[in-house]
């Protein structure tokens, strides 16, 4: 038997990492051709853009998620659980953090592991720009452990507010999200949407009018400040409509633990604050030197999203900075640019020819719980705003295909029936 000498390692299972390895595993792991090796610290994946749900509860991260052992078992690569924390170019090893358990003891010590060809899809984090009192006292949504951990603290604070004999304190169920980009508009609409459903539920000391508020706060002149301006304004209207308050041109300057306060003095008191601002790469990017990044800490790739400088290093998803030509800004950090980035890198491991990356922007959805808000691009129509029940169909499709990448069509067929039988079933809410 042959031994197969090209080892691709893949760091990061999220929604280009985890669709490149099933990807290659089909392709070249079950021929032979390769070996492939998944390594993420987490041991499922969730996609992304459904973190807000998960965050509300209005999701469950355990029924949406994909188990990486099973996954690798099924598609022919291999998987390992570790976060990546360092990397040695020289001899070709990416160097992995021990992985401890939930009250930090050691479960898998310190490991190095070998490459022939490396790509980094680690995705990327929040940005908290320097600004006092972010990391000690703000909730983050990078992934979906921080989306449980806010979920299961809004359930304890409700029911803390309706077992109290005292009145609500200042700030007690205000909610305030910070960065109104798409997360965070989703955000606030899907725990306007879980707020009212959890009362719903026996909680009836509390006054949903009253008593429960949502702030989303912006520094720039508008909400989605990077997608076409009918967009911000259908959103502005909606968010409107649902009762959450949108401060836009607030920039913020300090955050305590009671309140967010921004450059012109106003102040917003909230007892649970949520950055969802910015976006950088992961903070230990900080520690490998060598590699090319932009002022946000995103590492820079060519147009066949190979690292540039280097022979086998390659870069997708959040955390790679793509500047095609003819343009002067990066790839947007979006699912659907992770994905193609995904397939373009495929194309290329497969072929053994570098293929060069044409990103296809197809238009942005945004999810504002029920109902949602986007614009579709394509050849036949242009550009095209929609709105309601159809945008709201459209973007659960997208969710949908990319479930269809990665488990193929029977399984997503059967899902969707499972789905819809198991519909009844189950509350409307997490509520535990």
């Amino acid at each position: 038997m042959n031994q197969v000498s090209e080892h691709i390692v893949i760091v990061g299972g999220g929604a280009g990492g985890l669709v490149l390895a099933t990807l290659l595993g089909k392709r070249l792991g079950r021929k032979g051709k390769a070996r492939i090796t998944l390594i993420d610290n987490s041991l499922t994946h969730v996609w992304k853009p459904l973190l807000h749900e998960i965050a509300a509860g209005t999701l469950t991260s355990d029924g949406d998620s994909v188990n990486f052992l099973s996954h690798a078992k099924d598609h022919h690569f291999r998987f390992v659980q570790g976060e990546m924390d360092g990397l040695d170019r020289h001899n070709r090893q990416i160097l992995l953090a021990p992985v401890r358990d939930e009250i930090g003891d050691e479960v898998v010590p310190a490991r190095s592991f070998d490459y022939d060809k490396l790509v980094i899809a680690v995705g990327s984090t929040a940005n908290d720009f320097g600004v006092k009192g972010v990391r000690e006292n703000c909730v983050f949504l990078d992934n979906h452990h921080q989306a449980d951990q806010l979920q299961q603290r809004l359930l304890r604070d409700f029911l803390r507010a309706e077992m109290q004999p005292e009145p609500l304190a200042p700030g007690q169920l205000q909610i305030a999200i910070v960065g109104a980009g798409a997360t965070g508009v989703e955000l606030a609409a899907e725990l306007h949407r879980a707020a009212r459903s959890l009362v719903a539920y026996g909680l009836d000391q509390i006054d949903v009018e009253k008593d429960i508020g949502i702030s989303l706060i912006e520094a720039a002149p508008h909400v989605l400040p990077n997608l076409p301006e009918r967009l911000q304004k259908a959103t502005e209207n909606q968010l409107e409509q649902l009762g959450i308050k949108v401060l836009t041109g607030e920039q913020v300057t300090e955050i305590t633990k009671d309140q967010i306060r921004t450059k012109s003095g106003n102040t917003v008191n909230a007892d649970i604050k949520v950055w969802c601002a910015g976006v950088r790469g992961p903070m230990f990017f900080e520690q490998i030197s060598g590699l090319p990044m932009n002022r946000v800490h995103q590492i820079e790739v060519d147009e066949t999203l190979k690292v540039v400088g280097e022979d086998d290093i390659y870069a997708i998803g959040d955390c790679a900075a793509c500047v095609l030509p003819g343009s002067d800004e990066p790839v947007p950090p979006r699912a659907q640019a992770a994905y193609q980035q995904a397939y373009a890198l495929a194309a290329t491991f497969s072929t053994g020819s570098a293929k060069r990356f044409v990103y296809k922007d197809y238009g942005s959805l945004i999810s504002l719980s029920y109902s949602a808000v986007g614009n579709l691009m394509g050849n036949l129509f242009g550009k095209v705003m929609i709105e309601g029940m159809l945008a709201r169909l459209t973007y659960l499709s997208l969710y949908r295909k990319h479930q269809l990448s990665l488990h193929g069509l029977r399984w997503l067929i059967l899902n969707v029936v499972a789905t819809l039988f198991m519909r009844g079933t189950r509350p409307e809410l997490k509520l535990h």
